[in-house]
C-alpha cells in the first residue's frame, strides 16, 4: 500500500503502477522573470495534488535533471520564454514542436539545455510526453522579485498546468 505526503492510503491494484507526472519549474531566481518557473512550482507545491503528481524546482540544473525526467511518464515544464510578445504572455507547446520553435522562441541558456536534456532522455531511457509552458519576461535583470506583469500570470499558469494534469490522468484511467 502506498501513502501520499499526507499519509493517506492509496488503493492500487498490485499489478498497476501509478503513472508519474512531473511538474518541473526551471529558471534562475536571481534574474527577475527568468525565475518564473521556480516561483510557479513553489506556489503549486502549496496545493493538494493527486498522488501521481510530483512538483520539482529544477533551478538551473540542466543535464543533472535527466534522471528525474526519464522516470516520469508525463512531464510539464514551466519556464521563462522570450517569444517577442508582451510581458506575461503565456506560451504552450509540446516537446515535439520545440525544434521548430527554436528560431521563434529565443530561450534562456539553461532552457536550451533543458530542452536538449529532454530530447537526449530517449538515448538513456525514454522521453516522457512533454508539454512546455513558457511565460514572456519583462525583465531579466538582477533581482529575486518577479515583475508585476509576470507575477500576475502565475495563477493562470497553475490553472493551465492542472488542466493538463487532469486531462492526462483521465486519459490514462480510460486506457487502463
Amino acid at each position: 500500500m502506498l501513502k501520499n505526503q499526507n499519509d493517506v492510503n492509496i488503493v492500487q491494484n498490485e499489478n498497476e503502477e501509478l503513472k508519474k507526472v512531473l511538474i518541473l519549474g526551471v529558471g534562475n531566481e536571481l534574474l527577475t522573470d527568468e525565475g518564473v518557473g521556480v516561483h510557479t512550482v513553489k506556489e503549486l507545491s502549496k496545493k493538494q495534488l493527486p498522488p501521481e503528481v510530483e512538483v520539482m524546482d529544477g533551478g538551473t540544473d540542466g543535464f543533472s535533471l535527466i534522471n528525474v525526467i526519464v522516470e516520469a511518464d508525463r512531464l510539464i515544464l514551466i519556464d521563462c520564454v522570450k517569444g517577442g510578445s508582451k510581458p506575461g504572455t503565456i506560451y504552450k507547446f509540446d516537446i515535439e514542436d520545440a525544434p521548430s520553435c527554436s528560431d521563434k522562441f529565443k530561450t534562456s541558456v539553461h532552457q536550451i539545455s533543458i530542452l536538449e536534456v529532454i530530447h537526449l532522455s530517449e538515448l538513456v531511457g525514454k522521453t516522457p510526453e512533454t508539454t512546455v509552458f513558457g511565460i514572456e519576461p519583462k525583465s531579466i535583470s538582477t533581482s529575486m522579485e518577479l515583475s508585476p506583469e509576470v507575477k500576475a500570470k502565475i495563477p493562470r499558469v497553475i490553472e493551465l498546468v492542472m488542466e493538463e494534469v487532469d486531462e492526462y490522468l483521465k486519459r490514462e484511467l480510460v486506457s487502463s
